[in-house]
């Protein structure tokens, strides 16, 4: 199970929300030298999102996404905002490894088709939900998306997607724990690999996502941004705990 700290960024600074209120944030200080540290420390994998674009659709901090894809010595994940042919080349050809598309999955299903196809492996989609699944976000989680879990599983299913990136929104931020059933749930659900996001705070939280299985297998990695950033969990004692359970 891949271990991805995650780096959002807000205005050119490293922040932290909860819940994804825009109104409930902490600053983190420079996008860029988190990323380095996390890299450091001995993450291959660091997971960036622009916040700014998500909400809006337009790419506010693409210079600071790209300046962390060039500049540190990880596999970046970028999410936020991607939502055309143009913004994920932009990111693939500058160096990113893979791009997260969350909207447009809802929004244009035929877009997110054809880039699949002309990226295999290297397109995730995200998918962040309200009430057990009842409700899909879109649009930085201030829109409803008007399909449920499910349905955006079965449709994502034929696709050569890298991933699935699961959100539950109502745990993300708060530190209260990772959705275990709702996961497990998604597992047993989809064939495509599924990477857990929102709610980490320890390193027994890890063990127990390393633990979830459904159709014969276990989660491809998790997201854990504010633990790490509010040190209630140490970066190398997560990576180690991750390692344990290939």
């Amino acid at each position: 199970m891949d271990l991805l700290p995650a780096v959002d960024i807000r205005h050119g600074a490293a922040v932290r929300l909860t819940q994804g209120d825009f109104d409930r944030g902490q600053h983190y200080g420079d996008p860029l030298d988190l990323a380095r540290s996390y890299a450091a420390a001995g993450a291959g994998w660091v997971h960036v999102v622009d916040l700014d674009a998500a909400r809006s659709g337009r790419p506010v901090n693409r210079g600071v996404v790209l300046a962390i894809v060039d500049e540190v010595d990880a596999r970046i994940e970028v999410g936020g905002g991607i939502r055309s042919a143009d913004d994920v080349a932009e990111l693939l050809d500058g160096g990113a490894a893979r791009v997260v598309m969350g909207t447009v999955a809802v929004t244009d299903p035929d877009l997110l088709t054809d880039l699949a196809l002309a990226y295999p492996g290297r397109i995730v989609v995200g998918i962040d939900h309200r009430g057990g699944g009842s409700d899909v976000a879109v649009s930085g989680w201030e829109q409803a998306g008007g399909t449920t879990l499910t349905e955006l599983l079965d449709r994502l299913a034929p696709l050569p997607l890298a991933a699935v990136v699961v959100t539950a929104i109502e745990r993300d931020g708060t530190l209260e724990g990772p959705d275990l059933p709702g996961l497990r749930a998604v597992l047993e659900a989809t064939d495509l690999p599924v990477v857990a996001s929102g709610g980490v705070r320890s390193v027994a939280d890890l063990v127990a996502l390393a633990a979830l299985e459904g159709r014969g297998r276990p989660l491809d990695g998790v997201i854990v941004g504010k633990a790490l950033v509010e040190g209630v969990l140490d970066l190398e004692e997560a990576l180690a705990a991750c390692a344990a359970s290939e």
